[in-house]
């Protein structure tokens, strides 16, 4: 035992009732005393009130952090701590790409190496990269795949331990080996970072301290969000001000849930906006919260931005300190790893500590969301445009805008171009404007062949379609959507079908396996995809049985790569 844990005292309480003491003989295994302590030691003894059932996977990370793996002999006792059954403790476990369950006789690697293997990483050689680093690492070293880190335009990327390794190579992760394998507290920031204290220097929360206030007639914020067009920007693109409202007609207690677990492959425009002014998305945060009459606000963010979640911890404990205006709750929640909880409900199970699978609806969530209350749902992209449109006026936002669209949009803009990023564009740019006006062309050597619109799920299109406009509502009549303006750009030395099954691949392992249709559908298709000659009947099976039997987004917009594929690539897949 460790003797630093000796000191913490456990407190035994005695059954009062004959159905209390029958529950206390636990059937199955029992927790072992030297394991209750490790956990108390880090979750802490047990409040009066007992343990909240929606910690849960903030639980698992304390112990996945500090033992690097969730040993079985802990989660029976945290099922123990915790009232909750043990199969449900592990189930929970056991969802999450990013927490290892292992046997108590079983050792952790020193330390996990993740590489991405989305379509911006395995263009630029993201598989090839990973052979080599498992012929020459030791067995310390855990190297595994990884879905889509964010980290698209810095390609191919890595994750070693918590430290994120951009354009990883060989030799940079050597290096990293070498200097601090898990190293957690690296700075990740833009270095023109806004800090809190500078922030309200240069004026920010005035805008949320008068409405909270009550220094503004909410009508008014209402109408100048609807003038503007404000759209979601995580990828279904509702009304901002629409969805507001819609909660506020909700009985209370209301909640508020900010989307920024952004996992769809190619999507890294909330991540740079977090690297340089997240006090612009929590002044959106707090305006929304106060017109849609939401008491608690929950801030779920992907395990992979390790870095910034510290920071964001760090500036949320600023603005409590210090606050502008009455603040509403706000919790910092944690992702695991699970592409499928970037879907609003999945994102609230999991916030609830439940494994992230999407709910079936109705109700939607803005009636039933966060613990069955109304609950408003906002991607950070959404909430960092609020202030601005509300300071400059509606008509400032919508004076941006090309071929009859109105608005700005943040294009994450990766694959063969010479200048990958995020690209703040008008609504409505084609292609072939964003390649040549924000990108500074293609990359030497290489000429536009095809283009993802919408990251893996929102379809493929060929270079004669680079002139259509982009933005919602324009890409639907070509088979594709915008999504959350995830760009990744192909040249003739790709083909479109690799970039199908790439992404077939991802979706057969992001699915939550709820449904039936995406579970096997995802992983049929792709292994019909890696035939020379595709099977095109049964694909279109199961594509259509995909898209009008899978419960949530995942599934009914997996097919659309393929189709594409079909419909504009047809020289590629034979038959």
């Amino acid at each position: 035992m460790n003797p630093t844990l000796k000191s913490i005292p456990i407190v035994l309480v005695r059954p009062e009732t004959p159905a209390q003491r029958a529950v206390a003989h636990l059937k199955g295994r029992q927790p072992d005393g030297d394991a209750l302590l490790e956990v108390y030691a880090l979750v802490g003894a047990r409040p009066p009130e007992g343990y909240r059932r929606d910690l849960l996977i903030e639980q698992f990370h304390l112990l996945n952090d500090h033992f690097g793996a969730l040993f079985e002999r802990h989660l029976v006792a945290l099922a123990s701590m915790t009232g909750l059954p043990m199969a449900e403790v592990f189930e929970v476990a056991s969802f999450y790409h990013h927490f290892e369950v292992l046997k108590d006789d079983q050792t952790p690697p020193v330390v996990t190496l993740r590489v991405c293997q989305s379509q911006s990483c395995a263009m630029a050689g993201a598989q090839a990269l990973k052979a080599r680093l498992l012929a020459v690492l030791g067995p310390n070293v855990r190297v595994v795949d990884a879905p889509c880190i964010g980290r698209c335009e810095q390609a191919p990327a890595a994750l070693l331990g918590h430290r994120t390794l951009a354009h990883a190579t060989e030799t940079s992760v050597f290096e990293a080996l070498k200097s601090a394998p898990d190293q957690t507290d690296i700075d990740e920031l833009a270095p023109d970072f806004i800090a809190y204290e500078v922030y309200r220097e240069a004026g920010g929360y005035g805008t949320a301290a008068a409405i909270v206030n009550s220094e503004e007639d909410p009508e008014d914020i209402f109408r100048a969000l609807e003038d503007s067009g404000l759209r979601g920007l995580g990828g279904a693109g509702f009304p901002a001000a629409r969805k507001w409202r819609i909660v506020r007609e909700q009985p209370g207690p209301r909640y508020m849930a900010v989307n920024i677990d952004e996992g769809e492959p190619g999507t890294f425009k909330d991540r740079y906006y977090l690297e340089r002014d997240p006090h612009r998305f929590l002044e959106g945060m707090l305006i929304a919260a106060q017109l849609a009459g939401t008491e608690r606000c929950y801030i779920y963010l992907r395990d992979e931005y390790h870095a910034l979640r510290r920071m964001l911890q760090r500036e949320l404990d600023a603005l409590q300190a210090d606050p502008p205006c009455p603040l509403p709750q706000i919790e910092l929640r944690r992702g695991a790893g699970a592409y499928v909880c970037g879907e609003e409900s999945a994102m609230i199970e999991s916030i609830e500590g439940k494994r992230g699978q999407p709910r079936l609806r109705p109700p939607y969530i803005a009636q039933a969301g966060l613990f069955g209350r109304p609950t408003l749902e906002h991607n950070l992209e959404t909430l960092h445009w609020v202030r601005d449109i509300l300071e400059k006026g509606p008509s400032w936002f919508t004076g941006f805008g090309r071929h009859g669209r109105k608005g700005l949009r943040s294009f994450s803009v990766s694959g063969r171009v010479r200048q990958p990023g995020v690209k703040l564009a008008p609504a409505g740019i084609t292609l072939q404007e964003l390649i040549d006006e924000y990108c500074g062309g293609m990359a030497d050597g290489h000429s536009l062949y095809a283009y993802l619109p919408g990251g893996a799920s929102g379809g493929i299109l060929p270079a004669s379609l680079a002139n259509v406009p982009l933005d919602f509502d324009t890409l639907q009549p070509h088979g594709c959507f915008i999504g959350s303006a995830a760009v990744v750009v192909l040249s003739q030395h790709d083909r479109a079908r690799d970039a199908a099954l790439n992404a077939m691949r991802f979706f057969a392992e992001e699915s939550c396996g709820q449904c039936t249709p995406c579970r096997v559908g995802t992983v049929k298709a792709a292994a019909l995809m890696e035939a020379p000659v595709w099977d095109l009947p049964t694909l279109n099976d199961l594509s259509a049985v995909m898209v009008d039997a899978s419960i949530c987004g995942l599934g009914q917009a997996a097919p659309n790569p393929l189709r594409c594929v079909q419909q504009y690539f047809a020289h590629e897949i034979g038959g």
